[in-house]
């Protein structure tokens, strides 16, 4: 047998199955335990009291069993979702407290209809309810999983327009690129109209001859 199979955590799906399978198990027990010491019939007809101490020692000690289970898999539960131990603890002493509460139930229990067992029912009930909470669990780590999907930066919606129906970072691009011909025109030496730039001429249009300086020849 492997030792995994009472170690490893188990999720929703499984611990429900194994406890439906628990549920059937004890019935199964319970009806077994009935025939092999005095039978349907007999416990029918039987009084409370010592004739049934053998039927209520057998049907604690199936339900015992039954609680070892029980508890082992509400354990690997919790431990999957890591839940809180107060209601895993209680979710096991009750369980305990039940079988108990049963066998003695089945010591004493007269089947003329008149006797009513409130405090097993709500045991039962509070049992329910703790089980409903272990199965309910999320599994350890969804909350983390969900701070970073909640992080992502996929999700951030793009920049919306402006009025003129264009995005910012649009806008600037398109600055930038009716830019660059004015840079590029900045770049080349543009030609002076400057007067002392341009060579003087002469009243008959031919090129006055340069000068050295001040002081040379004009």
């Amino acid at each position: 047998m492997d030792p995994r199979m009472f170690n490893s955590n188990i999720g929703r799906l499984r611990f429900f199955f194994y406890s439906a399978g628990l549920l059937v198990a004890e019935i199964v027990t319970f009806v077994l335990c009935v025939v092999s010491t005095i039978g349907i019939e007999g416990l029918a007809n039987s009084k409370p009291g010592p004739s049934r101490e053998g039927l209520a020692a057998a049907v604690l000690i199936a339900s015992l069993v039954i609680v070892l289970f029980r508890a082992n898999f509400a354990w690997r539960r919790s431990r999957d979702a890591q839940g809180p131990k107060w209601i895993l603890w209680s979710y096991i002493v009750f369980s305990a407290l039940f079988a108990i509460l049963q066998a003695g139930t089945v010591l004493v229990v007269k089947f003329d209809g008149e006797d009513s067992h409130s405090g097993l029912n709500l045991l039962g009930l509070a049992l329910v309810g703790l089980w409903a909470v272990i199965l309910a669990a999320k599994p350890a780590g969804g909350s983390s999983a969900d701070m970073a999907s909640s992080l992502s930066f996929d999700d951030l919606d793009p920049p919306r327009p402006l009025h003129g129906g264009r995005a910012p970072h649009s806008e600037s691009a398109a600055g930038g690129t009716a830019q660059a011909p004015a840079y590029a025109m900045r770049a080349a030496p543009a030609p002076s109209n400057h007067p002392a730039s341009q060579p003087a001429s002469l009243p008959n249009g031919r090129p006055r001859p340069g000068g050295f300086g001040k002081r040379g020849l004009v």
